[in-house]
């Protein structure tokens, strides 16, 4: 799912992001969201939000988990 739409993300979401010292390289960190920082219903280049480890970065993809059966 597109990181660039706040409804996408949900505290909890399984999600990657880029940290600010990783834009030029892309690289992307995955983790759940503890808080959504961007207030506005989106944003160019992702949503900003706070993984449950204290990393900050902005959404580039949600990332669909199996559920459960």
């Amino acid at each position: 799912m597109d990181g660039m739409l706040r409804k996408n993300i949900t505290v909890g979401a399984l999600v990657d992001v880029v940290q600010k010292q990783d834009q030029r390289t892309g690289k992307l960190t995955r983790g759940r969201v503890a808080r959504l920082l961007t207030k506005s219903p989106s944003h160019p280049h992702g949503i900003k939000v706070m993984l449950d480890s204290g990393i900050v970065g902005r959404v580039q993809q949600v990332i669909q988990e199996q559920e459960e059966a």
